[in-house]
């Protein structure tokens, strides 16, 4: 961590609003970047980042140069659109033993290039309760136990969600054309 940053971090323990200006401002675009993937209206991305950095704020005196601040601040981002999901009551729907789908590799081969940033995008245009597993899994790296546990839903439903949202993604990447976008 970089002699400046440090000195800004001890500057937010002590509840100075000019070094939470300044942490706010190195890391906004990242953090929206972030809300972006989980929220698909700006204006609720906007909303819960900002509540995201007012809860780090809150919470700055745990924070402990063991994680880096931006990770630190990635969780709590994350934490916050999964609560705005939450209140918006996005469903989870709990499956029987009997309709658990075990995914493969062959859901994922897909038999041409496909940038990310196309990925990214149909990913969101998924369900919700599908691109938030996606996202989750794939893009920060949570397995399924950790999953389950941020959104309170059993394991199962996690890779039952994560295995239909691969295959309607793959659809979708299938059917892309760069000509036109669609």
């Amino acid at each position: 961590m970089s002699k400046e940053l440090s000195l800004i971090i001890a500057a937010c323990k002590n509840g100075k609003h000019q070094a939470q200006l300044q942490l706010y401002d190195l890391y906004c675009d990242a953090m929206f970047t972030i809300a972006c993937r989980y929220l698909k209206n700006e204006e609720d991305a906007k909303d819960a980042m900002q509540d995201g950095f007012l809860k780090a704020f809150s919470k700055i005196e745990s924070y402990t140069s063991e994680a880096t601040l931006g990770s630190w601040l990635k969780t709590i981002i994350i934490n916050q659109c999964l609560d705005y999901l939450k209140k918006r009551k996005l469903e989870f729907v709990p499956l029987e033993d009997g309709n658990i789908e075990i995914a493969n590799d062959e859901d994922w081969i897909i038999n041409r290039p496909v940038s990310p940033e196309v990925i990214l995008t149909h990913i969101r245009d998924l369900l919700q309760k599908y691109a938030t597993v996606l996202q989750l899994y794939l893009i920060e790296g949570y397995d399924h136990q950790e999953i389950s546990e941020i959104l309170d839903i059993p394991p199962k439903t996690s890779r039952t969600h994560l295995h239909r949202g691969r295959i309607l993604l793959k659809k979708q990447l299938e059917e892309y054309t760069y000509e036109t976008g669609h």
